[in-house]
């Protein structure tokens, strides 16, 4: 053999990517948008006020005071929840040369702060969960979104009780709801099911979208700024957003809260294997629980 080919080569190695592509998502839109603040406790409080109602107000000339009716602000309250996850990795492990990524232990560790990110999500926007103190043997939960707006200012789509798809009308008397409380709402965040539902407003009789230049050619099928008689509202999927449910709201109005940041912690090592825990706790503040709405779907688990 004098030509020393491709074919004629043994122990040829794997054709295996260096990049590992997650599929997990990761898009956190609620936390993401809205601004953060510091408590010191697991309880925090906070107070809430309106405006009374508009009145004719007209005093003739010379007449005496006349006293408004006072109302006490509305304390509203919630408590921090303690997010975490820990990985162990052996020490063989972490040293062996692996495809798409220098150290097994790092890697896991970045997988594992994507995956309590979402879980974080979940807990704000995906659960309808109750805020709760917690006891020694029970962990403290926080009250996200749903918990968080006024019976008032939620729109069933249905009789009493939701149970009927959303349409472009309930979308409205939600808005209206939050405008009529003074709210200038701009986001509408929705599932991906209700993205493909606000997706069909697009192709209402009379709408369209004019596409110029490179991208003249392009059919498009999406919502993502809808004009409405209150405004102008961005348009979020949010995947982690409970079924059946659609919230309009302001950003400003909505406060992520952090009593400890995201650290990790290394544990004590017992054997041949490394420990780290990651761990965070965090909560949810609605500055006024009339300044959103909520479109309900169905109200089990509400």
């Amino acid at each position: 053999m004098t030509k020393y080919t491709s074919f004629d080569l043994v122990g040829v190695k794997e054709n295996v990517s260096n990049v590992i592509t997650n599929l997990t998502p990761r898009k956190t839109p609620m936390q993401s948008g809205i601004g953060n603040e510091k408590v010191t406790q697991p309880l925090f409080q906070w107070q809430e006020d309106s405006l009374r109602d508009v009145a004719d107000n007209a005093a003739i000339d010379g007449a005496d005071a006349s006293f408004a009716t006072l109302t006490p602000t509305v304390m509203r309250n919630n408590y921090t929840q303690i997010f975490q996850e820990a990985i162990e990795v052996t020490d063989r492990a972490d040293v062996i040369s692996s495809y798409g990524r220098k150290r097994e232990f790092a890697y896991q560790m970045a997988k594992t702060a994507a995956q309590v990110k979402r879980d974080r999500e979940y807990a704000l926007v995906g659960k309808a969960g109750d805020k709760n103190a917690g006891s020694k043997t029970v962990a403290s939960t926080m009250a996200g979104v749903q918990r968080q707006i006024d019976p008032s200012c939620i729109e069933y789509t249905g009789a009493s009780d939701g149970s009927a798809p959303l349409n472009e009308a309930h979308l409205v008397n939600a808005l209206k709801k939050a405008y009529n409380n003074g709210a200038d709402v701009s986001r509408i965040q929705v599932t991906p099911d209700n993205s493909v539902v606000l997706a069909g407003f697009a192709s209402a009789a009379g709408r369209y979208r004019t596409i110029q230049g490179k991208d003249a050619k392009t059919i498009v099928n999406v919502v993502n700024l809808y004009v409405s008689p209150f405004g102008e509202q961005k348009v979020e999927i949010n995947r982690f957003m409970k079924a059946g449910n659609t919230l309009v709201y302001e950003p400003e109005q909505w406060t992520n809260v952090t009593l400890r940041p995201w650290a990790k912690k290394d544990l004590a090592k017992t054997g041949d294997s490394s420990k780290a825990q990651l761990l965070g706790e965090f909560s949810l503040k609605h500055k006024n629980f009339k300044a959103s709405a909520l479109i309900v779907e169905a109200a089990s688990g509400f």
